[in-house]
């Protein structure tokens, strides 16, 4: 049987992010305020927001720092939503939840750039935006309402006319674009690392290696077990999100794994970086079935997109849907691209794409639903739930929080087969508006 992950060892960041602190498995049993299951981002920046308050806070870890998500993301750092607008939000989450949601998401990189300056983090953080670009005319509309709503909100984003976009961009296919000036990126795995350092720096205890196989009640306290011992905690939080294996009955079921993949290129030449990117913004073309790409430290691009097919499952096939999609968009690349690394990560998707909290029990909440907004939601998220950790009521925080409840069963092919519709949605306005398309669309 395939494992059920992929190999954290084959990404690009586990090749070049700085070495994890020290931390090992729990041995015996210890006491804590706070509990912490899953030491990624949401995990690990709750840990930091508790333990910079003096409170006592264990984070416990089957495998090791950024295992999850935290590590396998493309290091993308774009504070916006992906699948609704900011109206649509509005309507899908009511009053006042959309507005709180949409106030920390859209400044969550505030936040990442505090923690970075603040603890040190070496995670290649580049703040240099990020570019949404306009392959067909009638497009322009849609990104001028998300110009529109998200300034009013207080972001930093503006239009590109077609000479800009393909100044910032090197792409001369664009009809123009949408620049948001906040969005960043990081190298991923260096940046959990970074934070789990961080949490150490701060007083907290980080285990790795530590499985959680149970949480019960035991003496006036909830008794959260591992292999090598246990932790007394008055409170419990869960933050594994696509990773979560075991620890709660049916927190699995809250959503449906969606896969994507990465991959990278060598490092390119001056001649390809002055056609690629030349601003080293981060990019999205544009298209439904998104290609999404990056520089990292060392100039590799760093491109993601969603399997489909054959794309994701034949590697070789894979490379030249890549490599041809890149330089469609830029016809000035003339380097023969090498595909350096490539590797899988494990989106958790709920059918709301926003993160759900979830009581499981009194004292007992769990995250979940991320749905591929990796490191900005996860980076403010520690906000949300360091305040239900420290007593905020109910009715005062940033998210609902809601009975656990199971996803349905449609989530399991809703996610591809939207793909599969956005896919033939763009074929088909390419030919009414004339447009050209890329290989393999």
């Amino acid at each position: 049987m395939a494992p059920r992950f992929s190999d954290f060892t084959a990404t690009l960041w586990y090749a070049t992010a700085p070495a994890a602190p020290a931390t090992g498995p729990l041995q015996g049993e210890l006491r804590a305020d706070v509990c912490i299951v899953g030491a990624g981002y949401s995990g690990l920046t709750t840990a930091l927001e508790l333990a910079r308050q003096g409170v006592s806070v264990v984070v416990l870890e089957r495998a090791e720092l950024g295992f999850g998500g935290s590590g396998r993301n493309a290091g993308h750092c774009t504070p916006t939503f992906t699948h609704f607008s900011l109206p649509e939000l509005r309507k899908v989450l009511g009053t006042p939840w959309a507005e709180r949601l949409i106030r920390r998401q859209t400044r969550a990189n505030d936040k990442v750039a505090e923690m970075v300056q603040r603890h040190a983090i070496d995670c290649e953080w580049e703040q240099n935006g990020y570019v949404q670009g306009a392959l067909f005319p009638s497009h322009l509309k849609t990104l001028r309402g998300h110009m529109e709503s998200y300034n009013a909100v207080g972001a930093r984003t503006r239009m590109l006319d077609r000479d800009e976009a393909e100044a910032i961009t090197g792409s001369p296919r664009f009809y123009g674009g949408w620049l948001h000036e906040e969005a960043g990126g990081v190298n991923a795995l260096a940046y959990a690392r970074g934070l789990g350092r961080a949490v150490l720096e701060e007083g907290g205890q980080v285990f790795t290696g530590s499985g959680v196989t149970g949480c019960t009640r035991a003496e006036g306290a909830w008794r959260v077990a591992t292999p090598g011992g246990a932790v007394l905690a008055e409170k419990v939080i869960y933050t594994t999100g696509a990773y979560t294996v075991a620890g709660w009955p049916k927190l699995e079921e809250t959503f449906r794994i969606m896969r994507v993949f990465v991959a990278a290129t060598q490092p390119l030449s001056a001649e390809s970086q002055a056609a690629v990117l030349p601003r080293r913004t981060t990019i999205q073309d544009g298209r439904g079935d998104i290609y999404v790409y990056k520089y990292n430290r060392e100039n590799r691009i760093v491109a993601s997109m969603f399997p489909m097919g054959a794309r994701g499952r034949n590697p070789a096939y894979t490379r030249q849907v890549l490599s041809d999609r890149l330089r469609w968009l830029h016809p000035g690349l003339k380097e023969e691209l090498r595909w350096d690394f490539f590797w899988y990560g494990e989106l958790d998707m709920q059918r709301l794409t926003v993160p759900r909290l979830y009581g499981l029990a009194p004292g007992v909440v769990a995250m979940t639903g991320l749905s591929g907004r990796g490191v900005p939601t996860g980076s403010m998220l520690g906000g949300i739930l360091s305040d239900w950790a420290l007593g905020r009521p109910e009715a005062d925080l940033d998210l609902r929080l809601e009975p656990l409840s199971r996803q349905p069963l449609y989530m399991s092919v809703a996610p591809q087969a939207a793909l599969r519709g956005y896919r033939l949605r763009d074929r088909l306005r390419a030919l009414r508006q004339k447009a050209p398309l890329p290989p393999h669309a």
